[in-house]
């Protein structure tokens, strides 16, 4: 190969076109981000709008359903949701990922203008963000201080809050467990009645006497000045002398009617740490961000703020996801190192040339870090996803430098070459086949890259990645590694070194064995055959005992309860629960930290409670630091001890579970913090959504799924999302009456909302702050339905009018919230799993009774979460390994020039299946996107094997050996490079497989099909290629004598077919095609050859 010929020659050029790319990815490297995934989340914008005091229903139709429908027109649209409760809409788009979500947001600004005019009257203006209000926040930054809820709430907004709002990512920051300043109006309805004044006169009054307008600009002369009429009130104090009404001539102000108090708003939310009440501050990132990027950012600012603070002021986060992405990043690292030092240790154990060992060695580290720069190229980031990419291809990339190596070697001891000249022949010889194996597998990669939607971009950098990373090590192969053979490897020390190594007893063992199963093989090629197509077949038994799922849950060291208190309860008592249960779980081995909120975010209610639950991290140290410590080298070396839990997430888990059940009047989810872009308040793993027009037909069917639900073993926290219902006091208002008394039914709508709900009527302002002015009656005439049905409301012919006149009030259950999916209103039946029931089972137990549950028409059921991207995921998966076949196979037959023997090599490829999947089997793992991946890489390195054996069979025929010797031969000489390359591989990914660190979950799941499949398999393709290979010869030998006559044999054919019965064929003329040809190739080789 001419490359190859100039690097050998020109050490110098090689040298520095390596350290050329090494230099490269070094820089590329230091500037490469860091993430836990690739850019998976879909653009998604959030339109939030606000009616005070309006039922679900009505923000249903009067609000949800116009911005429905015109954001359902706008371009790349993927999916549409909304959650609609009492006085809140809040629409989601999600589009797909290849739109820009600037472009997406001004979009939904710009559809959503044209409808402002058709909302109700007191609607506030929609908020357009660039952000999934549902997606979990990735750091909470909790402050205390001994000091008043309100002044540490405006404090923390002015200086904590505002400031890290403006950082380029930050999404949203909410506020838990603030107590914001608000001036109340309270009222009583006693000396409303005795003084003839509505609530809707003290609200026209306060809005009216609380102005500041410009009255335009006075001019004379050259001078020009602005009028401002300037009516604000100054003090808070000085809203109870406002003047509501003056019909008897003796004003009637505020505080005749009630009273003014400067105090806090009431209260909503709770916010505690480790038991101590705090003001919590939730950061969510805007969708597509970096997390890593965003948080360290935010604490970089934090830890600014923290100068400037008192000193009382403690400052602390909690539910860092930074964390856990810092902390699998670490863990990557460290299987890369081991598996890096094991592959090349391989070279050694074979060779016993230390020289040798590190020339192989070099290709990993040039390999890898070269591909950095590719990386940065493409705008990736270190994430699990590249990292992942790279540590499998550590044991991968120095196949080639192997395969070339040891071809080398055999030349310097075998024939005498010198190592220059050795270094091109042997290169030379070899090079089709390398490029041959290592194109096949990358071929493989190429199609994962390219797959659709979520999956796609999920494996899209996995796969470029690690056929980047093999490129590398094919250009590596073909010139450093003939380079330094050339120039330190000795013929001296090339003889006894391969003596030593080939005399190896333990290699002697094995090429004798080897050798008697191979001669044996080819004598019985039909029991051989049938054994693997027995084998291939058992592959259909064992699928159906290993399960499916999506993602991997991986051992994230902290957790989250969810939980609901009954509908109707208080702050105080929902307060009180969860002080009991913070007190047992905080007893629970092994957890760290506690932090309780409650009512988080607008459409949250005091029943809503979340407990997020730290635990001590998995592994503290590195393998580095154990194996120091076990050589008694910890203190030269500087590397922390490994402390490892001895008990899993899971188990911490399953605790709760046992404490939330003596809960039985809560709604309980434990589940975990998902990393994979999931959304939700409660992002379950289940869901199964139920869609149709009329919500108590969907309360009734979801409530039976439920049932059903239940019944599953493994399917744990079921429950629906409209199965609570909260209690309402509703208003049936007598039109008749009320007209007869001049009641209108606004007003009596209106003065309620002021009265009971309270009303923001006008903003008092105090330097250059505002705070809410809120109206409302004492709380006393205010809490049940009783009270409220002696209120007054206006009458335009009678002044005040009694309600209970006009009105019947009733006690009865609406919705609490309103969920809609497309368009459709939508209830879901939500659950947990437990970690032995994979989602795919769950699907397929929870299909019947799907089934028995008979829907009527206009009623769908549909799959979200994790059984819609595993749905995905097999669709995208089948159609990437249709690919990587027919590429495979191109490639295969370009090098071969054959369309015959690329199937001998294919052939072997359903032979690892069955040993793949008895790996997951034996670990407990299930078949995972992960798994699926580490299928097609399993065909990679298994047909790498076969290409080796049938190539040099062929260069070996070619030279004039029969069939039978070349394939013993060539099997025997390929012998040593295909074990050296399977265990460096298996080496390689073993640290993977074995691994127990942050995130090693989901990456074992892909080493541990690659190196058991390998593994198991590798002795079985070792035989079976060569018999498969006799008999694609033999079909190859049929076919070059009797192609040209096939045109005129099928003729034939057809015109015999009416004969057939009128005459027989006349014996002894080629009535099969090929059948009265002699078989080919000598006697004594068909007789060796078994047939």
């Amino acid at each position: 190969m001419f490359l190859t010929e100039l690097c050998v020659k020109r050490p110098v050029f090689t040298t520095m076109l390596i350290m050329a790319l090494v230099v490269m990815g070094w820089f590329s490297y230091e500037r490469l981000g860091l993430d836990l995934l690739p850019k998976i989340d879909r653009p998604t914008i959030t339109v939030t709008t606000r009616l005070v005091g309006a039922s679900p229903e009505e923000m249903e139709t009067q609000v949800t359903k116009p911005i429905e429908e015109v954001v359902n027109t706008i371009n790349g649209l993927e999916e549409l949701r909304s959650s609609t409760s009492e006085g809140n809409s809040r629409v989601t788009a999600v589009f797909v990922l290849e739109r820009d979500p600037d472009v997406a947001a001004q979009d939904v600004r710009d559809k959503i203008s044209t409808i402002l005019s058709k909302f109700p009257k007191d609607t506030d203006p929609p908020i357009v963000e660039k952000f999934d209000p549902d997606s979990a926040p990735i750091l909470a930054i909790v402050v205390s201080a001994r000091r008043d809820p309100r002044e540490i709430t405006e404090f923390v907004d002015k200086k904590i809050k505002q400031p890290l709002e403006t950082i380029n990512g930050v999404g949203s920051i909410t506020f838990v467990g603030d107590r914001k300043r608000e001036i109340q109006v309270i009222l009583d309805p006693r000396k409303l009645a005795a003084y003839g004044v509505s609530i809707e006169q003290a609200n026209q009054a306060i809005a009216r006497q609380n102005l500041e307008i410009p009255g335009g600009r006075v001019t004379f002369g050259e001078n020009e000045k602005v009028l401002r009429t300037m009516a604000r009130v100054r003090q808070s104090q000085d809203f109870g002398d406002i003047i509501v009404s003056a019909k008897t001539g003796t004003p009637v102000r505020i505080r005749d009617l009630g009273s003014v108090v400067d105090g806090t708003e009431e209260a909503r939310t709770i916010s505690r740490f480790n038991g101590e009440n705090a003001i919590s501050l939730l950061v969510r990132k805007q969708s597509g961000t970096n997390t890593v990027k965003v948080v360290d950012t935010v604490k970089a600012r934090l830890t600014q703020i923290a100068r400037t603070l008192p000193p009382d002021y403690k400052i602390q986060t909690v539910r860092d996801q930074s964390r856990f992405i810092r902390r699998s990043f670490e863990e990557v690292q460290t299987h890369m190192i081991l598996g890096g030092f094991l592959a090349a240790g391989v070279v050694f154990l074979f060779i016993r040339n230390l020289r040798s060992a590190v020339i192989a060695a070099i290709s990993i580290p040039t390999s890898i870090i070269a591909t950095f720069t590719i990386m940065r190229a493409l705008d990736f980031t270190l994430n699990n996803m590249t990292m992942l990419g790279l540590s499998l291809s550590t044991g991968i990339v120095i196949d080639d430098a192997l395969v070339v190596l040891e071809n080398i070697y055999r030349y310097i001891e075998e024939e005498g070459r010198s190592p220059m000249e050795a270094a091109v022949e042997a290169t030379r010889e070899i090079g089709l086949a390398v490029m041959a194996t290592t194109l096949s597998l990358v071929v493989i990669f190429v199609p994962v890259a390219f797959m659709q939607g979520r999956i796609g971009r999920l494996f899209f950098s996995f796969g470029i990645t690690a056929a980047s990373a093999i490129l590398v090590s094919l250009l590596v192969a073909f010139t450093l590694t003939p380079m330094l053979c050339s120039r330190f490897l000795k013929v001296p020390e090339a003889n006894g070194a391969h003596h030593r190594s080939k005399e190896a007893r333990f290699f002697q063992i094995i090429e004798r064995g080897y050798d008697r199963l191979l001669r044996l093989s080819l004598a019985h090629r039909p029991v051989v055959l049938g054994l693997a197509i027995l084998t291939a077949a058992s592959t259909f038994w064992l699928y159906r005992y290993v399960g499916e799922e999506s993602f991997v849950d991986d051992d994230q060291s902290e957790f989250e309860i969810f939980l609901q208190a009954p509908e109707g309860s208080s702050l105080e008592r929902t307060d009180r629960i969860l002080r009991q249960v913070e007190g047992e779980i905080a007893k629970l081995k092994g957890v760290r930290a506690l932090f309780t909120t409650v009512g988080v975010g607008e459409q949250a209610a005091v029943t809503d409670a979340s407990l997020y639950v730290g635990l001590t991290p998995l592994r503290e140290g590195t393998e580095f630091g154990r194996m120091a410590q076990h050589l008694g080298l910890r203190k030269l070396f500087g590397f922390p001890p490994l402390h490892e839990r001895d008990f899993s997430q899971q188990d911490v888990m399953r605790e709760a579970r046992k404490i939330m059940a003596k809960y039985p009047d809560l709604t309980v989810s434990v589940q975990n913090l998902f990393a994979t872009g999931q959304t939700g308040a409660r992002r379950h793993p289940y869901q199964l959504i139920l869609r149709g027009p009329d919500l108590e037909a969907l309360d009734r069917y979801s409530l039976a799924l439920a049932a059903q639900a239940r019944t599953v073993p493994g399917l744990v926290d079921v429950d629906t999302t409209l199965a609570r219902r909260k209690p309402e006091i509703r208003v049936h208002i007598d039109r008749d009456k009320a007209a007869v008394v001049g009641v209108g039914v606004d007003a009596i709508a209106s003065s309620l909302r002021t009265m009971v709900g309270g009303e923001e009527v006008t903003k008092f302002k105090e330097a250059d702050d505002q705070y809410v002015v809120r109206l409302r009656l004492q709380e006393d005439f205010r809490k049940n339905a009783e009270v409220i049905s002696d209120l007054y409301v206006p009458s335009v012919k009678l002044g005040l009018v009694k309600l209970n006149n006009v009105v019947r009030l009733s006690e009865e259950k609406g919705p609490n919230q309103i969920d809609r999916l497309d368009r459709e209103r939508q209830v879901g039946v939500i659950a947990n799993l437990d970690p032995r029931l994979p989602i795919g089972e769950a699907v397929k137990q929870m299909a019947p009774k799907v089934a028995a549950v008979k829907l009527p028409p206009g009623y769908t059921t549909k799959y979200l979460g994790r059984a819609q991207i595993l749905v995905e995921a097999r669709v995208n998966f089948l159609i990437a390994l249709g690919l990587s076949l027919i590429f495979i196979y191109m490639v295969l037959a370009a090098q071969f020039e054959s369309f015959v023997h690329p199937l001998t090599i294919m052939a072997s490829l359903p032979l690892s299946l069955p040993f793949g999947l008895i790996s997951l089997l034996v670990v407990g793992k299930t078949m995972n996107i992960f798994s699926a991946i580490g299928v097609l890489m399993l065909f990679g390195v298994v047909k790498k094997n076969a290409i080796l054996q049938v190539d040099y069979t062929n260069v070996l025929r070619e030279r004039g050996l029969a069939r039978f010797d070349a394939i013993i031969k060539a099997d025997h000489a390929r012998l040593r490079p295909i074990l050296m390359t399977t265990i460096s591989i298996i080496a390689g990914m073993l640290p993977i497989a074995l691994g127990k660190g942050d995130g090693s979950a989901s990456r074992a799941a892909m080493a541990t099909v690659v190196v058991g499949g390998q593994t198991l398999c590798l002795l079985l393709t070792l035989l079976v290629t060569p018999v498969l290979y006799t008999y694609f010869d033999d079909l190859q030998s049929l076919r070059v004598g009797k192609l040209s006559k096939l045109p005129d044999w099928f003729w034939e054919r057809l015109r015999w077919i009416p004969t057939r019965v009128a005459r027989s064929p006349v014996r002894g003329t080629p009535d099969s095609f090929g059948a009265s040809e002699a078989p080919v190739g000598p006697p004594t080789e068909r007789t060796a050859a078994g047939g």
